[in-house]
């Protein structure tokens, strides 16, 4: 087993970082693969068998240079610490220039050069810190998880209304899955240009309307979408325990979905996976308890 890995994953323990590391592992074998963590102990379970497991901790930037040694391409997935993420990427890029890595590839988000969300602004200064690095990049400019909204389907159940705020809007999500195989394409290609960039998202949208029609089919009662003011749907959330920076995240997500933030029709995300995104109905039945999925 080589101790220099090719291909770094960061936030490797995460839903997508999982999902990266073995999709890497299955086409370029373990060893070529490591995966950066912020607490190694215990986590060898969530990877295959001889994936390299590396302390990193992007608030630590200490830590990095000995977790980022030898490898040659980098995944920086988007740290979740609101408020803190754009001085955390500072600190992994800064530790990619240092260790010579020679690609970083960023899950950044759906036309974040434009994009209204106020979750993009943290995208936009981080591509630019890539940037301005001079080392060759891949923007995965990730649309909308559907695993996002599915989250949303046992309270929805429990209370007999799917409710959101995103009016009308049309919403191309796909599976983390979808998302997790384009970054490893993107990341082991030998022939990509040296500032690529990729509008991803699913080939199938949808209204929440038409999310909570195919969950009263899947679940087969009336489960009607009830469309909230944005001040009014970041009031549920956080009623419903979530902490105020995420459901007001969420609650603006919603709100920019209302006019077209999460759409787009290019089926990029399709074609650098050789194969169709994963229908939202399809996560849908995954997510249902499974008394409602037999």
């Amino acid at each position: 087993m080589t101790s220099h890995p090719r291909f770094l994953v960061t936030g490797a323990s995460g839903q997508l970082g999982r999902l990266v590391v073995a999709a890497i592992a299955e086409r370029a074998g373990p060893e070529a693969v490591a995966a950066v963590v912020r607490n190694p102990a215990g986590s060898a379970a969530l990877f295959p068998k001889g994936v390299v497991i590396r302390q990193g901790d992007y608030a630590r930037p200490e830590t990095l240079d000995a977790a980022f040694a030898g490898a040659e391409r980098l995944l920086l997935i988007s740290s979740n610490a609101l408020g803190e993420r754009v001085a955390q990427h500072r600190n992994a890029i800064e530790a990619a220039k240092r260790a010579g890595v020679a690609r970083i590839a960023y899950t950044s988000v759906l036309h974040a050069d434009t994009s209204a969300l106020g979750l993009a602004e943290d995208h936009r200064q981080t591509e630019a810190l890539i940037a301005a690095s001079g080392i060759a990049f891949t923007l995965l400019r990730n649309g909308w998880y559907t695993e996002n909204y599915a989250a949303s389907i046992p309270p929805a159940l429990q209370h007999g209304a799917f409710i959101g705020s995103a009016r009308d809007g049309r919403i191309s999500s796909a599976a983390r899955i979808d998302y997790a195989e384009a970054a490893a394409v993107a990341l082991l290609d030998d022939d990509a240009p040296a500032r690529a960039i990729y509008e991803l998202a699913g080939d199938q949208s949808f209204t929440l309307a038409e999310f909570a029609a195919e969950l009263s089919r899947q679940a087969e009662r009336e489960i009607p979408y009830v469309d909230l003011p944005e001040a009014g749907y970041r009031a549920a959330l956080t009623g419903a325990g979530l902490p105020e920076g995420l459901a007001a995240l969420l609650a603006d997500s919603d709100a920019g979905a209302a006019d077209g933030a999460l759409f787009d029709e290019s089926r990029q995300l399709s074609r650098l996976i050789g194969r169709p995104t994963t229908p939202f109905a399809a996560t849908m039945a995954r997510a249902l308890p499974v008394t409602l999925s037999r």
